[in-house]
């Protein structure tokens, strides 16, 4: 791949599928649309809150929309896409269960990723230091932060069994590395999960 990609974006990019319809909710610069263009010849739109982000891809000749994922998703049709892809953006949005729900309704499956709140470095931070935990992977304090949903491994598992969803994949990152299954939930410090109805 030209262009180095953040290590949940790169799992995604190893895991769709050649010649994919994918939809990239959040897609930031566009930089996984990219890489799955130029390298998997996947058909890749993107939807996009910041509007600087968006000519950014724009930029790179991506189909990309200003929108956003709580209220937009709405507008695309059933089953419209291959893969829809939300990374490090469930966190951010007002109902991620229902962003979830026009995910699995657009595409045939979705990955979703996102920052592990209940990580040990977090858990040891609040424990002794009774502060909201700031990392190299979460670096804005509580006050400036996007992130108004901290959800876990174990919260978003709930999540899917409660909504009787299928886990078609589910990889754990330990800082850019994959780590075990084994305990996810205290030593992933992001989880990536692909879904279906």
């Amino acid at each position: 791949m030209s262009e180095l990609l953040r290590p949940d974006l790169a799992l995604i990019a190893r895991t769709v599928r050649q010649g994919a319809r994918v939809l990239d909710v959040g897609c930031g610069d566009g930089a996984l649309m990219a890489a799955l263009r130029d390298n998997a010849g996947v058909d890749a739109r993107g939807l996009e809150i910041d509007g600087s982000n968006v000519a950014d891809a724009v930029g790179r000749g991506l189909s990309v929309v200003q929108g956003d994922a709580d209220t937009d998703l709405r507008y695309y049709p059933d089953a419209s896409f291959d893969y829809a892809i939300l990374s490090q953006t469930l966190q951010t949005t007002r109902r991620p269960d229902l962003v979830v729900e026009e995910l699995l309704r657009i595409g045939r499956q979705a990955f979703v990723s996102f920052p592990n709140f209940a990580h040990w470095r977090g858990r040891i931070s609040l424990l002794w230091g009774g502060r909201m935990p700031v990392t190299r992977l979460l670096p804005d304090t509580w006050y400036d932060t996007l992130n108004i949903h901290h959800v876990t491994v174990d919260d978003f598992r709930a999540l899917v069994k409660e909504r009787g969803w299928t886990i078609d994949g589910q990889w754990f990152l330990k800082g850019d590395k994959e780590t075990t299954h084994a305990n996810a939930n205290l030593f992933a410090e992001h989880a990536v999960f692909l879904l279906r109805k």
